[in-house]
């Protein structure tokens, strides 16, 4: 079994002003609306998947009325996973054993994955190997790269506001001219 990584952003001011740097930490993250249009899901689709325990905040759940979940980056990325594998048909329950696996990966462990499956059974490929191996099996219909659903969501996140675990609201960065161009450079 593979031991989860904590997840720490870098400390002073770099990791403030430059947060594409560094994934954020354990202790800050975001509200389910923002983790909604973040993941591409829906809040009912967010709030059943946080009561059945599908996929659960980690930084803080809610507790009565008035109180906000508040999802980590890892939460965010398990969630987008979870909504692809929903679009291509594989079942609840074996969304389920994939999340329990991806769960007990630290967030660099996840960028590695590359998950595929035949529309029943979900399976993890950690290289190009592992990949032609299932592929000659007759197996594997489609596959989603945890690493790509992972530079989308870094390349957004920035854009809402974030929560540290006690309650104080970080401003989501601006854009500057030079990010900007970075970004649009990158993506197309």
């Amino acid at each position: 079994m593979v031991e989860e990584a904590p997840l720490r952003a870098e400390s002073g001011l770099q990791g403030e002003l430059f947060p594409d740097s560094s994934l954020p930490d354990e202790l800050v993250g975001y509200r389910g609306p923002a983790a909604c249009q973040i993941a591409g899901i829906t809040y009912r689709q967010l709030d059943y998947w946080a009561r059945t325990g599908l996929v659960a905040p980690t930084i803080r759940m809610a507790h009565g009325s008035g109180s906000q979940r508040l999802y980590s980056f890892k939460d965010i990325l398990v969630l987008k996973v979870v909504k692809r594998l929903l679009d291509t048909g594989v079942s609840l329950q074996n969304i389920r054993v994939a999340v329990d696996h991806l769960r007990r990966r630290g967030v660099q462990d996840l960028a590695k994955i590359t998950l595929f499956s035949d529309g029943t059974t979900v399976y993890e490929c950690t290289s190009p190997e592992e990949v032609v191996d299932l592929l000659q099996g007759g197996q594997g219909v489609f596959g989603i790269a945890v690493s790509g659903a992972m530079r989308e969501i870094s390349g957004t996140i920035h854009e809402f506001p974030s929560e540290r675990a006690d309650g104080v609201e970080i401003a989501p960065m601006t854009e500057d001219e030079l990010t900007r161009r970075r970004r649009e450079r990158a993506t197309g």
